[in-house]
């Protein structure tokens, strides 16, 4: 790990030098490697190890683009220029290989996707969502008896629902999965019906999806 902070802080301090350049009319060779580079491939040196791209220290050929946007802000690679090659070749000389950290690319699988709606879909499932409101003063005082519902000063929307699963158990769902005829207009506990895709199980014993909502006071 110290081979990479030690070779990042000099090409860190090469790139701050290129304001400076350029205000007197220059270009720094590391913007000037990068600019007019459209139809060719681009050269360049690794300063860390890219799973499926290659090793520290490497020469390696990439698109212009993903050089830019990717691999030069991160400082995981330099132009292939006489300048920046001895630095990196000079410090895998002074500091151990064995300390290197590789770039891993890792690509979610079809599986890895179902398997992570399957757990958001449980997790909606096993919690309840509990939403504060407050109460609609004109009809509760209209109430014909204490056992009637009291209803609410803002109906609950789908739109809030959404919103508040995403804010209180971090699941993002669309409107569309969500089941609700018409708003809910009380206080008190409240059983929604989901919509997921069928490739989702549902869990054992449970005959549909439901979100179990609690409207409360403020």
């Amino acid at each position: 790990m110290v081979y990479f902070q030690h070779g990042r802080n000099a090409l860190q301090h090469i790139v701050r030098e290129t304001n400076l350049k350029r205000s007197h009319g220059t270009v720094h060779p590391l913007l000037h490697a990068c600019q007019g580079v459209r139809y060719r491939k681009l050269e360049v040196v690794l300063t860390t190890s890219i799973e499926k791209l290659g090793k520290a220290g490497q020469t390696v050929k990439v698109a212009p683009g993903y050089f830019r946007n990717h691999l030069m802000p991160k400082l995981l690679a330099v132009p292939n220029i006489d300048k920046f090659t001895h630095l990196i070749r000079e410090q895998q000389k002074i500091y151990p290989h064995g300390e290197e950290e590789e770039v891993k690319v890792v690509k979610e699988t079809a599986e890895d996707k179902r398997k992570e709606y399957e757990k958001a879909a449980k997790r909606l499932i096993n919690s309840q969502l509990t939403i504060r409101a407050g109460i609609n003063t004109q009809k509760f005082r209209a109430r014909a008896t204490k056992d009637e519902p009291i209803e609410i000063l803002s109906p609950v929307t789908t739109d809030t629902i959404v919103k508040e699963v995403a804010r209180q158990l971090n699941v993002h769902i669309e409107p569309e999965n969500i089941n609700l005829p018409s708003p809910l207009t009380t206080f008190g506990e409240h059983h929604v019906k989901l919509f997921f895709p069928k490739s989702i199980p549902l869990p054992e014993g449970k005959l549909s999806w439901n979100l179990n909502i609690k409207i409360r006071g403020k």
